[in-house]
């Protein structure tokens, strides 16, 4: 949806720039525990805090053997308990989110992936527990996969997920915000509480990709990720410092979602195996309480599930324990009664799910691990932690064993996401594409569906964004083509292709990818959002619309692209609605705000056009395209040198903001400031596609006297 009121143009596509607004870090201050050794007796009148570290491995922080400096977190684990046998029950980061939350398994919960998934509206979380108890309640997220949308946010008083929704950059790359702005946002709620709290951070920094801010990167410039969980350590010291102030002891639980594979067993990152790289989890358990001698810290052996950890929290609170939880309470183990093993179940379904391989199941019995798979494993982790000798072949009777302990967990085919209504199908088929679920699961499965012999093509789904973000996009392109004629239905590939081909402007090529995408089965929600924008931006408004409104519309993300939609077929009251409806289900929802700012600019409502854009940036200051918006406003309102401003920082965020540049080149030319028109001029003949920016750049080459 553009506008070219009096040649300034306003963009509604949605952009992803890291929050760089940082929180200083103050100095240290030190913590006291009540005295002797740790235990966590029952008390009710104690604060909660769960903070999640997103891709932290079991052996990354400094407690834990780890490179990273961490002193922050190590100091909170040599006053508590240190478990070092804990366990994920999934490798991605809703679904394990929705267990640590819910004290339940995939199966049980019934997310499965980070895709397509909501939490039901009937599941109890650690959130409406507390809150049934007098608790206020407070998350705080940053990165989009946690986003509200999924349900995770039941139960919470605020749920503070100011996220830009979607970047410029590759798909692989999630829309996050930085640990020190979502822990300045924590410790801002946290000091308004005037009652006992429970308060969940989630911090994504050591995610992929691992750009560390320019101090870590300096220190730990031959290992970035340990220079990220670094970062990460530091940026957490203020939360964990102000604990020390508060009128109530806080009980803090600190685990990671999942951890990274880091190259082993040939995975890069995580998702598609269950070694314990990406599923042995760091878990410590501590109380800070000011004014009392800190306590030993206890370094404990016995197996943790993050299925414990609702009903840890419930027995630390002196709440009753809940019925349906999978776990069972750590404090027996904290206090060293308890010595008992927990099975522990594990899945990897984002292989089946979203590629057609293998599903990964496993459990964890004792010291013994069994991956199922078709070609089986079996490790001793007590003797080999690395899971380098599989003795599935020659302990047969070991594996038998284990395999009877698995089939006592549910391993019917995981439920599919986002299932379509018949009426949805009918018309999906109607508009000629396929309906229903992403890739549909097998009776059986064989070795050659196993992902240890397809992990080569997740490899290379990474070379192909690593060519694409270090300025190679014909390789990029290469790439995923080849791995589109190998494997027709990896979503990954045609995703990243289509984003490809729409930046370079060869947007007809970009639909066919999208298109040919579904026509093979890949039939994920977003491939339809994501192809109902390009049809809507490429003319084809009817089209897109008829496609978009198959889809479910709880979904802000479908319905901002459904009021994109309607604004390019001149609809503007159908698209208010929606972008209306996506802040009544999401009130931090700052794209919706941004589009109907842009629409009130089409309308020339300038003063009702800037409140939007004002409160969509107030939301996530990341926006370049509220920025291009709100810079047409401020110039046809006579601030020309606010809107240069704003068009600055749109092009900062976001150098493929080409509305922006040629606004701001425009304005530049016409105060006379040629240098910076120069400047900006020639990224904007640079970079702008000539297939949809000709008669600009034509007009800017003119202005440069080029």
């Amino acid at each position: 949806m553009q506008s070219q009121i009096t040649n300034y143009k306003s963009q509604v596509a949605r952009r992803l720039a890291f929050l760089l607004v940082g929180l200083a870090m103050g100095s240290a201050i030190y913590w006291w525990w009540p005295g002797g050794g740790f235990i966590l007796a029952p008390r009710a009148e104690r604060n909660v805090l769960l903070i999640t570290i997103d891709t932290l491995r079991g052996d990354a922080l400094g407690s834990y053997g780890g490179r990273a400096a961490t002193p922050n977190l190590d100091r909170l684990a040599a006053g508590g308990a240190r478990f070092t046998f804990a366990h994920a029950q999934t490798v991605l980061t809703l679904p394990s989110h929705a267990s640590i939350l819910t004290g339940r398994y995939p199966y049980e919960h019934g997310i499965r992936d980070n895709n397509g998934y909501r939490l039901r509206a009937d599941e109890p979380t650690l959130a409406t527990r507390l809150k049934s108890l007098g608790f206020a309640t407070g998350a705080f997220i940053s990165a989009f996969v946690l986003d509200q949308r999924y349900g995770l946010q039941r139960g919470f008083d605020v749920y503070d997920d100011r996220v830009s929704e979607v970047g410029r950059v590759m798909a692989v790359e999630v829309p996050e915000r930085r640990a020190d702005v979502t822990v300045g946002a924590a410790v801002n709620w946290i000091g308004q509480q005037k009652d006992k709290w429970f308060g969940w951070v989630h911090v994504f920094d050591p995610h992929a990709p691992y750009a560390p801010p320019a101090e870590w990167l300096t220190r730990y410039a031959t290992d970035t990720y340990a220079g990220e969980v670094a970062w990460t350590d530091a940026a957490l010291a203020p939360l964990l410092n102000l604990l020390a102030a508060q009128p109530r002891p806080t009980l803090v639980i600190v685990t990671a979602d999942h951890g990274e594979s880091l190259g082993e067993h040939g995975e890069m990152t995580h998702g598609v195996f269950a070694y314990e790289a990406t599923l042995h989890v760091p878990l410590i358990v501590a109380e800070i309480a000011p004014g009392a001698a800190a306590p030993r810290g206890r370094v404990i052996d016995t197996p943790a599930r993050h299925v414990d950890l609702v009903p840890t929290v419930l027995d630390a609170v002196g709440a009753p324990a809940a019925a349906n939880v999978a776990g069972t309470s750590l404090l027996p183990a904290i206090s060293g009664a308890d010595h008992a093993d927990r099975p522990s179940y594990f899945e990897a379904m984002m292989p089946v799910l979203a590629r057609g391989w293998a599903p990964l199941r496993g459990v964890v019995v004792n010291r013994d691990k069994l991956i199922d798979l078709p070609i089986r494993e079996l490790y001793e982790l007590g003797a080999d932690a690395k899971e380098l000798r599989n003795l599935a072949a020659s302990q047969a009777a070991r594996v038998e064993v284990l395999t009877k302990v698995l089939a006592t967990f549910n391993l019917d085919a995981p439920n599919r996401p986002a299932e379509e209504t018949a009426a949805a199908r009918e018309r999906l088929r109607a508009l000629g594409y396929a309906g229903g679920s992403p890739v549909m699961a097998r009776e059986r499965y064989t070795d050659a569906d196993d992902p240890k012999r397809l992990i080569e093509l997740d490899k290379r789904l990474h070379r192909a964004s690593e060519a694409y973000l270090a300025g190679k996009p014909a390789e990029a392109a290469a790439i995923y083509q080849d791995l589109i004629k190998q494997r027709p239905d990896l979503a990954d590939a045609y995703r990243s292709l289509a984003f490809m081909l729409w930046q370079a402007g060869q947007r007809d090529l970009a639909i066919a990818t999208l298109e040919m995408a579904i026509k093979n089965g890949v039939t994920q929600r977003d491939m339809y959002v994501k192809l109902g924008l390009y049809l809507a931006e490429t003319g084809q408004s009817a089209k897109a619309i008829a496609l978009l409104t198959t889809l479910p519309q709880d979904d802000t993300e479908a319905l901002n692209a459904l009021g994109i939609a309607f604004g390019h077929a001149r609809r503007s009251a159908d698209a208010m609605r929606m972008f209306t409806r996506a802040i009544e289900l999401d009130s931090t929802n700052g794209l919706a705000h941004q589009n109907i700012g842009t629409l009130q600019l089409q309308a020339n409502d300038l003063k009702n056009a800037e409140t939007s854009l004002r409160r969509a940036l107030s939301i996530d200051p990341t926006l370049a395209g509220a920025h291009t918006s709100l810079g047409v406003v401020l110039a046809q309102t006579g601030r020309a040198a606010e809107a240069i401003d704003e068009w600055k920082r749109a092009v900062d965020l976001d150098p493929t903001d080409f509305d922006g540049l040629f606004n701001l080149t425009l304005e530049l030319v016409k105060q006379g400031r040629m240098d910076e028109a120069r400047n900006y001029g020639g990224k904007y003949l640079a970079t702008a596609p000539p297939s949809v920016y000709g008669q600009d750049l034509a007009r800017v080459r003119q202005m440069l006297g080029r």
